[in-house]
């Protein structure tokens, strides 16, 4: 019983981590093991996937320009 209490917190948390940015995915990522291992679950439910390269910012010759105003 105590087991599927935790995967059925676990699994949400997983849900809303796919949605999230790269640091607060990695926290509820996180969480989930920690859900997983409280309930006695030996493997993970989801597999982990690397967190998306950074944008860099655009070249400043973009916003040279006229401007309006």
């Amino acid at each position: 019983m105590e087991q599927e209490f935790y995967q059925g917190l676990a699994q949400p948390v997983r849900i809303i981590a796919e949605k999230a940015d790269p640091f607060t995915r990695r926290r509820l990522l996180d969480l989930a093991k920690r859900y997983d291992a409280k309930g006695g679950s030996r493997a993970a439910t989801s597999i982990e996937r690397p967190l998306p390269v950074p944008r860099t910012t655009p070249p400043s010759s973009i916003f040279s320009g006229p401007s309006e105003a």
